[in-house]
């Protein structure tokens, strides 16, 4: 009997070593090393599929490649195209993660529902029965006329049907479960995620398939299975929202056809989730009378501009370490702004517990939102509102400089859309020309902004 060969392989970066070790060489990770046995033929790197008209590769200069317009086909959805830059482009690995309940697979449900009228459609279901999917379609009152289904987990039995209905699009739900008999390991494990992966990204580049892969997250929200999943497929997208909720955010991570970062927001309804025209509606839900510690800030998510409610909350601490906590905000930048307040703003809250929040639920990741932060700490802190017709956005600086942001304009124009008249903004970011409707105020320094309010 052959001995057998196994290779561990990172989780987090997907290098592999010929024995175990405590941290990865390439990543610097600890502990991140799995045990997987090597097979003697890589599955995903075998024979052709019927469809596929590529040609043997050749070497070319770069200027005789020719340029063509990338064909795109709508998911039927404008909040899900918006992430995906546009729409499904043919032959695209497209990784779609999310929490429990989050909705992955009633979302792609729907559309390859309304897909399904107009080219060929394939749902494969690895963790749910038929009957499952049926009845969850029956629910959401869709139209289950010509989708075709498959309940598999091997992902060559998987690829040989659909060979035989030739979809344009295809849905596998989800990549943990699937196996390829010839990877010595249990479904979930690196090497069958990576093997099956590859496996089924090579089918739907060779055969023009838009490919979409539903894959689990692990308890700190990052997608589970090896890292190496990330890199080889098109676009990674996470489908956010508590169950609690009903709103759900979904946010690019990586897309070779389009903006990353996009955002798109949905509401979970009982007929599945319906896309929202004007998220900023969401994140404005704010009190009738002015209360302190809330202002407006623009932030721009993708390629449009936001408007969020930034909350924050100062009170009298009675530890020894006042708390920090900053909910949809970065909790290290939340520490360096109050430094900085207290060094150039001259306002001390050492001794105080400082709350931030963003409402709605969006993760604000831009630094644009540091003078909006500080000057909600600043209205909590002196229990003075702010006014309720007023929009900020500005990054602070650890010398307490105000420096502009991109896209100045534009976040100016959405504010006007949604009635506000004031606005607080790097001088920087100060229009050339006027905008009808707004007063528009131009700050350098955070002295300047706090003499402002």
């Amino acid at each position: 009997m052959a001995k057998r060969k196994t290779a561990y392989v990172c989780n987090d970066c997907g290098a592999d070593y010929n024995k175990w070790q405590g941290q990865c060489d390439n990543c610097n990770a600890w502990n991140t090393l799995t045990e997987f046995v090597v097979s003697g033929k890589t599955p995903a790197r075998q024979g052709r599929f019927e469809g596929y008209s590529g040609s043997r590769s050749v070497i070319q200069s770069l200027d005789e490649i020719t340029l063509e317009s990338t064909s795109r086909r709508s998911s039927g959805i404008d909040e899900f195209d918006r992430v995906l830059g546009g729409g499904f482009v043919a032959g695209s690995a497209i990784l779609v993660g999310g929490n429990p309940g989050a909705g992955k697979s009633t979302i792609l449900l729907q559309v390859l529902c309304d897909l399904a009228q107009s080219m060929n459609a394939l749902y494969v279901t690895g963790e749910e029965s038929l009957q499952q999917i049926a009845l969850r379609a029956s629910r959401l009152a869709l139209t289950t006329k010509n989708l075709k289904m498959l309940a598999e987990t091997d992902v060559v039995a998987i690829c040989e049907a659909a060979n035989q209905v030739n979809p344009k699009i295809m849905v596998v739900d989800s990549i943990q479960v699937m196996y390829l008999n010839d990877v010595q390991s249990a479904p979930g494990g690196v090497a069958q995620v990576r093997e099956s992966a590859a496996y089924l990204t090579r089918f739907a580049k060779q055969t023009g398939t838009i490919l979409l892969l539903i894959g689990h997250v692990t308890k700190d929200g990052t997608l589970a299975g090896p890292k190496v999943l990330e890199h080889m497929i098109d676009c990674s997208i996470l489908l956010e929202g508590s169950n609690d909720s009903r709103y759900r955010t979904m946010r690019s991570a990586k897309n070779r056809f389009g903006a990353v970062n996009e955002l798109g927001v949905f509401a979970m309804t009982e007929k599945g989730l319906r896309e929202v025209k004007n998220p900023s509606a969401i994140f404005l839900s704010r009190s009738e009378e002015p209360v302190s510690g809330s202002i407006v800030l623009v932030v721009w998510e993708g390629t449009r501009p936001l408007l969020v409610e930034i909350q924050a909350l100062v009170d009298q601490s009675f530890l020894n370490n006042p708390r920090r906590l900053a909910v949809g905000l970065e909790q290290n930048r939340l520490a360096m702004l109050l430094a900085v307040l207290h060094r150039h703003g001259g306002l001390n809250v050492g001794d105080q517990d400082v709350f931030v929040n963003a409402v709605g639920g969006v993760k604000v990741m831009e630094t644009s939102a540091d003078l909006a932060l500080i000057l909600a700490i600043v209205s909590s802190f002196k229990d003075q509102p702010l006014p309720h017709d007023m929009v900020v956005f500005g990054e602070v600086g650890l010398s307490g400089e105000i420096r502009p942001v991109p896209s100045g304009q534009a976040r100016l124009q959405e504010a006007v859309k949604h009635g506000f008249r004031r606005a607080i903004v790097p001088h920087a970011n100060l229009p050339k020309q006027r905008i009808k409707g707004l007063d528009v105020m131009g700050v350098k320094k955070i002295s300047e902004a706090l003499a402002l309010v």
